[in-house]
């Protein structure tokens, strides 16, 4: 079976997926804190982790980058804007499109979040060295790579 790809048992598959899942719901109130500490949702965050302080986005491609409305986009760039987390600007092409940037307060509070939700949660610790290099090497396989000149 030369060149033929490992297919785990179904069964497997689903106790293997079940235990991520499981994990992810345990750890959620150490991410749900983090957000809640600055008065975010879980939006908020998305949207400030697809902004920036320099290139400016309109609100219909971020609506479909969020998989969302454009409608449900404009009241989450509200909220940010409101927080004053992100700004609109014109756009240099075009004054009658609007661009949505990240203030600076923005800017900071998106790597405040990126450097707290990079911290591995409770139960790495538990894990030996070689443990991490082998779940690391396997979540890897799971995870799609964007190609250059694949990316949106």
């Amino acid at each position: 079976m030369t060149g033929t790809p490992h297919v785990p048992s179904e069964d497997a598959a689903q106790r293997a997926w079940r235990l991520m899942l499981d994990y992810v719901a345990a750890t959620a109130p150490g991410r749900e804190r983090s957000l809640q500490r600055r008065g975010l949702s879980a939006n908020d965050s998305r949207a400030l982790s697809s902004l920036d302080e320099d290139e400016g986005r309109p609100i219909g491609a971020l609506a479909s980058r969020w998989g969302c409305d454009p409608s449900n986009a404009t009241f989450i760039i509200d909220r940010l804007e409101k927080a004053g987390l992100a700004k609109r600007r014109s756009s240099p092409a075009d004054r009658r499109v609007k661009l949505v940037v990240l203030t600076r307060r923005g800017a900071r509070t998106k790597a405040e979040l990126a450097d707290e939700l990079n911290t591995p949660p409770p139960g790495f610790d538990r894990l030996s060295p070689a443990d991490l290099e082998v779940l690391e090497y396997v979540l890897g396989k799971l995870v799609p790579r964007i190609e250059p000149g694949d990316a949106a």
